[in-house]
């Protein structure tokens, strides 16, 4: 009985935490001390999409790199020092987490239109990785924003916690639960496969070796372009309108199509069939689910108040 109440006790304090951390978010946090910060942040994100369609994708990862690891706090910006391990060189980031000059242009503009650092990193995480969707004819959310910088960063965190390309469904189901979201968030937010590329090395066994989930003239066109050895770094669209938002991504999961494993083990016979099927057929349900997901996945624990800090520099403590 004691060991029950105990446990009781320590949810209702972490979904205490939980509540206190997102109430102290809002989406008019900057109305008053710099309402010119989103539209300075929407300007920059679209001008490097007109250049890259790509770019619009790669921001979008940026913020669910970052949130996935100790939360939404910028971690991921931070470069090696003799006292930060930088989160840049975890797998899931090396060499393939992009962006990064985007991010300083941002900041450098903001900065510049509020006349002093008052915008933190995270929070443009938040709002580019929103306007990138936006941009990339998705749906449109109101972004809660009060977020504050780490003084930290953690690549063995960030090797932990970020979602594998073979990770099955269990794993994933687990994964997405350890950060306080459940399978619906797992699925809309797998949605933002629906923008991007993926490089070979992260979908070569899947195209050489599986052979019960996967479309034989899929594996056989992928394979093309990502031999059995080499040209690891060659890419791949995630999708077949890699910079639309539409819901092509589902519609190749139910054909059997999905690029990586773990795109696939969405609709492989398991609890998530059902949602795939939904989404591939109706973009409204899913625009509207991934928006609020988004929203969910922009609230892990992020610092507010004296927490942290707002950096100069994004790349570095201040």
């Amino acid at each position: 009985m004691v060991s029950r109440s105990f446990l009781f006790l320590h949810v209702f304090i972490m979904f205490s935490l939980a509540v206190i951390a997102f109430s102290d978010l809002s989406d008019d946090f900057y109305e008053d001390v710099c309402p010119e910060a989103l539209p300075t942040i929407k300007r920059v994100v679209e001008d490097a999409i007109q250049k890259e369609r790509r770019m619009g994708a790669s921001l979008i990862r940026l913020h669910f790199h970052d949130c996935f690891v100790n939360g939404c706090d910028a971690s991921i910006l931070l470069e090696q020092t003799a006292t930060i391990v930088s989160e840049k060189t975890a797998r899931a980031n090396n060499n393939f987490a992009r962006g990064f000059e985007v991010i300083d242009k941002i900041k450098s503009e903001v900065d510049k239109a509020c006349g002093r650092p008052v915008v933190s990193c995270a929070d443009i995480l938040a709002v580019a990785a929103r306007d990138s969707v936006v941009a990339l004819r998705g749906p449109t959310w109101e972004v809660k924003l009060g977020r504050r910088d780490s003084t930290t960063a953690s690549r063995t965190t960030a090797n932990n916690d970020i979602p594998t390309p073979l990770m099955d469904l269990p794993a994933l189901i687990n994964n997405f639960k350890n950060q306080g979201l459940d399978e619906e968030d797992l699925v809309a937010l797998s949605g933002g496969h629906t923008l991007g590329f993926a490089q070979c090395f992260t979908f070569r066994d899947r195209i050489y070796n599986e052979t019960n989930n996967i479309n034989s003239t899929f594996a056989s066109q992928r394979q093309a372009n990502c031999p059995r050895s080499g040209g690891d770094s060659n890419l791949a669209s995630l999708d077949p309108t890699a910079a639309l938002f539409d819901s092509k991504y589902f519609s190749n999961l139910v054909s059997k199509k999905g690029l990586l494993h773990s795109d696939q083990a969405l609709f492989s016979g398991g609890e998530t069939d059902d949602l795939v099927k939904t989404y591939s057929t109706n973009l409204g349900t899913f625009s509207k689910d991934f928006a609020e997901s988004m929203i969910m996945m922009g609230t892990i624990k992020p610092l507010t108040g004296n927490q942290g800090q707002i950096r100069v520099n994004c790349r570095k403590v201040n």
